[in-house]
């Protein structure tokens, strides 16, 4: 039990849900557009089809936690049922984490675009480290 509360104070009181709602806006900013992704077009057309289903499908879960992250900064209750959604915060903090470092490292005009103003976003990454850091002690 007070590992819930001390995600739930993590969040909401360190700020972790700065990056936390940062990282499902990107996730599902990533998901909305996999279609023009570079590593889509490289896979078969059958498989990219796929795909983009099942990112579709997640979308509407990604609006759930966004919303539970932004209702619980009112009421903790709410932020402390998020240890339950703690594989999918880390799946939103990695998925931005690698599309920073993949605009950092290829300078593809897709993951640029994605992740937006690179100098200020790479400053995110340790950030993300953190988050990811702190929500695996509390899921554990």
């Amino acid at each position: 039990m007070s590992e819930k509360i001390e995600l739930g104070v993590y969040l909401k009181d360190e700020g972790g849900y700065e990056i936390v709602l940062k990282s499902l806006n990107h996730y599902k900013k990533r998901l909305r557009t996999i279609g023009n992704s570079p590593e889509l077009k490289d896979s078969s057309a059958m498989f990219g089809t796929i795909l983009q289903q099942e990112a579709m499908k997640t979308i509407p879960k990604i609006d759930e936690v966004i919303k539970k992250v932004q209702d619980g900064l009112s009421d903790v209750k709410l932020l402390n049922s998020l240890s339950e959604d703690s594989p999918f915060l880390l799946k939103a903090l990695l998925c931005y984490e690698s599309d920073i470092k993949k605009a950092q490292d290829t300078g593809h005009e897709y993951f640029l675009k994605l992740v937006g103003d690179l100098p200020l976003v790479k400053n995110d990454l340790e950030i993300i480290k953190n988050a990811s850091d702190k929500i695996r002690e509390f899921s554990v």
